[in-house]
């Protein structure tokens, strides 16, 4: 995968978003993964503020992270937000044949279960291939 991939899909995903009947004030996300998506989608939305690693997510902010995978990150994220149900959680990728939440809101779904790089996992994913 690559930069213009990614661009491409945070251009359709900020899309999306912009359709919604609401508007963010801010992102909140985690720092592994959700980072650079997140800074993605801030400056296509015009969102200047971005929190990382919260424990208390107010509803109002726009949660983003890089794949929708086991859902174990979605699942830990809903237990933090002050009103469960009026979460949008935005991912670029959502894994194939996963059971998505309704505030589930992704770019594009993968294509199989192989793994997904992303152009600042790189060096993440030649070490883990490196301690086999």
């Amino acid at each position: 995968m690559d930069w213009s991939e990614i661009e491409s899909i945070v251009k359709r995903l900020s899309n999306q978003i912009l359709k919604l009947p609401r508007t963010f004030s801010s992102i909140t996300t985690v720092s592994r993964g959700g980072l650079i998506p997140s800074r993605l989608i801030a400056d296509q939305l015009d969102i200047k503020k971005i929190f990382v690693d919260k424990t208390k997510i107010n509803s109002n902010s726009l949660f983003v992270d890089d794949i929708f995978d086991t859902g174990d990150t979605f699942d830990e994220i809903i237990k933090r937000v002050d009103v469960p149900s009026k979460l949008v959680f935005v991912t670029l990728f959502a894994r194939r044949g996963k059971k998505y939440p309704k505030q589930l809101l992704y770019g594009k779904k993968t294509n199989n279960n192989a793994y997904v790089v992303f152009p600042w996992d790189k060096l993440e994913f030649q070490r883990s291939k490196n301690d086999f």
